[in-house]
């Protein structure tokens, strides 16, 4: 039976991939996006790691654990009374299969709407050929003149203690533990272990966060990670730091975890569910690279270049499984960028202005860098800062945790980061984005008028703050 073909083949139909199909059938082109992700039916359920255990039902649990830490701590305070509140754990898990699955259908559909045709099943090289591609495209074969590859990427596992997604959890199985457990575990303080520890501490799980670095989200600027590791205390969220993880046990009762703590002493955490959270790695397993000679670096991504070209001749790779952070929008970024250099136009990503988010509560949210890079770097810069205790949309929320920073170069003003702690900081943080992608400079944001009375406000006060002049504090 001879090949199917097309001008672009996507393998991955995650944020990547998914997107990058999409835009390359707009400008003109006959496309293909493989997918093999399937649903608890065995149907295709687009979307990836993000839209099938990642992003999008973590949201999902995140806000139902919210709305039962309401009705439990807050309500009270608006003069609502809510005895006796209870949560059901499989209609809540439920509720965030039937988020997912809107968002697998919504993906099907764009794909019909923009004419891709989509094959579900595992998508892999099987030689160059007729100067493009031979791909398998589960039972199916097709011929590409161009291949954008979007593999994304996996949980990484822990030495010695492989995911059972029973006792020990990735974040695949952190979405799915039925009941809640008394307590839980989790190994690393990334976005995924303090999300998924966050929703389980609101539901009533006594959750401990072992983490081996010294230092709390490092990568955050530090009066953030300052103010973050305060208020996940007081909330009880218990955060050991610079610990050894040694023997991991998992039996009938749960699992128990030898460590060594900062100090040294030898330790044991025994808990009902573990989850591990110690980062993610590219995804290239059966993809059959080596058929055609496909280069990857000691890691298993592939090799890029800053156009996302690999080594192969009209072959293209995008999101986890390339360089870069592991964000979904980066990868959607780069999807759109490949399409159109396919076409022969400029596509853009700007590294430096990638947002990045935790929906912990509350949310952190930054673009651009920290106060301790720009310190590392000799850039001289000024700083200003608001509370959100001083901003009246927070106060009437009963939100008022936490603080916008804005960091701007000393000399010209131009903004070099923005860092949020605070009520909706995922909203609020695109205000900054836009603005250091059009290189504004914080008495630009200063001197727009923001909507009273608004969170954003808190934005402009930063603003201000930087040159001393904040209005409201």
């Amino acid at each position: 039976m001879s090949a199917k073909q097309f001008d672009v083949v996507v393998i991955g139909g995650g944020p990547g991939g998914y997107i990058a199909a999409i835009r390359a059938a707009q400008l003109g082109f006959n496309v293909a996006c493989v997918d093999e992700w399937k649903n608890d039916k065995g149907g295709p359920a687009p979307g990836g790691t993000c839209t099938n255990v990642g992003c999008i039902p973590s949201k999902a649990l995140l806000q139902s654990s919210e709305h039962f830490d309401h009705a439990n701590h807050h309500f009270a305070d608006h003069g609502i009374s809510a005895d006796n509140v209870k949560i059901d754990i499989a209609k809540m898990l439920g509720r965030k299969d039937q988020v997912v699955k809107q968002n697998n259908d919504g993906i099907l559909y764009l794909f019909k709407k923009n004419k891709v045709s989509f094959f579900h099943g595992r998508g892999s090289f099987v030689a160059a050929k007729d100067g493009g591609y031979e791909l398998k495209a589960g039972d199916e074969t097709l011929q590409a003149k161009h291949v954008i590859l979007a593999t994304g990427s996996n949980a990484r596992a822990l030495p010695g203690a492989t995911f059972d997604e029973e006792n020990i959890l990735s974040n695949d199985g952190a979405l799915r533990i039925g009941a809640v457990p008394k307590k839980l575990g989790v190994i690393g303080s990334g976005v995924i272990g303090l999300e998924m520890g966050s929703v389980w501490r609101r539901l009533g799980s006594e959750v401990t966060v072992l983490e081996g670095l010294p230092t709390f989200l490092g990568a955050v600027d530090e009066s953030v990670a300052k103010e973050a590791a305060k208020l996940f205390k007081k909330q009880g969220l218990k955060i050991e730091l610079g610990v050894k993880i040694g023997e991991v046990k998992s039996g009938k009762k749960g699992v128990a975890v030898a460590y060594t703590d900062a100090k040294g002493e030898a330790q044991t955490l025994e808990v009902d569910k573990l989850i591990i959270s110690i980062g993610r790695v590219p995804n290239t397993i059966g993809l059959n690279a080596e058929a055609v000679g496909l280069k990857l670096d000691e890691r298993g991504a592939i090799i890029v270049d800053d156009d996302c070209k690999t080594s192969l001749p009209n072959v293209w790779a995008v999101g986890d499984v390339v360089r870069g952070p592991m964000l979904a929008h980066k990868a959607e970024e780069e999807g759109v960028a490949v399409a159109e250099r396919i076409a022969g136009q400029h596509g853009h990503v700007n590294f430096n202005t990638i947002p990045w988010v935790i929906y912990t509560s509350p949310e952190i949210a930054w673009v651009g860098r920290t106060e301790q890079q720009l310190k590392a770097d000799g850039v001289a810069y000024k700083a200003g800062q608001f509370p959100f205790l001083a901003n009246g949309r927070a106060r009437a929320l009963g939100d008022t945790n936490g603080f916008v920073k804005f960091l701007a170069d000393a000399k010209t003003d131009e903004i070099l980061g923005v860092h949020i702690i605070g009520p909706f900081a995922s909203e609020l943080i695109s205000e900054a984005v836009v603005a250091m992608e059009f290189k504004a400079s914080a008495e630009d944001i200063a001197r727009i008028c923001h909507a009273h009375p608004s969170l954003s406000e808190a934005t402009k006060e930063a603003a201000l703050a930087v040159d001393k002049r904040t209005l409201n504090f």
